[in-house]
């Protein structure tokens, strides 16, 4: 999220103002949070074993909730809501990416027991890994650029950062159950560094239009002071009729309720 934040504003001329890298740095220190806190892998050592893993009813029934939502945002959303709304684009290649993630873990595997002397070239799983990891990467790569071609890239890289990292926590705890060791603060801390992040792009993301720096924060902040309270005519009318009135002339109003 700050590289390319920076980097969009240094190469591209996108602007990033007071506010965007405030929000640059909670998004690195809710990443550094999450590093901290974030679970251990459950031993997965060979192909056999995490052939079990993705038959589990859980992660089937899982998968098929993404695809069906993947399905729905290539077909019906994105043509018409694409070229408008940021998170199209975005949540197609963040649902694709639990297929990635799960793909390269279990080619990690394959090739570990490659080197290990294990015939995993004859394991119908290891191809299947491959051309998941294919399909999903060409089509997270394909609506990415579309995204980056319609959107700010400044707020396309957080914003995708977000949603991405949702759904590989949210593998992670179906697949290959990362959290059951877990105690209570690594857990509380996971929570509030990925809270913080959200919090970082939404400053990235919400006053990105604002022309706030450390030059003319005061100016900002004064102008804001000193805003005038505007008041519709119906109160000046009344002002003014009243004015001219004396408080001992004005006439008395008697109210009679039947």
């Amino acid at each position: 999220v700050p590289c390319s934040a920076i980097l969009s504003s240094y190469l591209l001329g996108e602007r990033l103002n007071l506010l965007g890298k405030l929000g640059c740095m909670l998004s690195l220190v809710g990443s550094t949070v999450m590093v901290i806190h974030a679970p251990e892998d459950e031993e997965v050592t060979t192909l056999d074993e995490m052939t079990s893993k993705l038959k589990e009813p859980g992660f089937l029934a899982y998968a098929a909730i993404l695809l069906a939502l993947c399905f729905l945002l290539i077909f019906c959303l994105a043509p018409r809501y694409g070229q408008s709304n940021i998170l199209v684009y975005l949540t197609i290649c963040s649902v694709i990416g639990a297929f990635s993630v799960s793909s390269v873990k279990g080619l990690g595997i394959a090739i570990k027991g490659f080197f290990a002397g294990q015939p995993v070239l004859q394991h119908p799983l290891t191809w299947i890994l491959v051309i998941t990891l294919v399909a999903s990467i060409t089509t997270q790569i394909n609506y990415l650029n579309k995204s980056l071609d319609i959107f700010n890239t400044s707020l396309v890289f957080p914003i995708y950062y977000v949603l991405f990292t949702t759904i590989v926590i949210t593998t992670s705890i179906i697949l290959f159950k990362e959290w059951v060791a877990m105690t209570v603060i690594d857990i509380i801390g996971t929570v509030c560094g990925f809270l913080t992040i959200i919090l970082g792009v939404f400053l990235l993301h919400a006053f990105k239009d604002l022309q706030v720096s450390l030059e003319n924060l005061p100016q900002v902040l004064q102008n804001e002071q000193e805003v005038p309270v505007t008041r519709d005519d119906k109160n000046i009318l009344i002002e003014v009729d009243n004015s001219s009135i004396a408080p001992e002339d004005k006439p008395k109003v008697f109210k009679l309720h039947c």
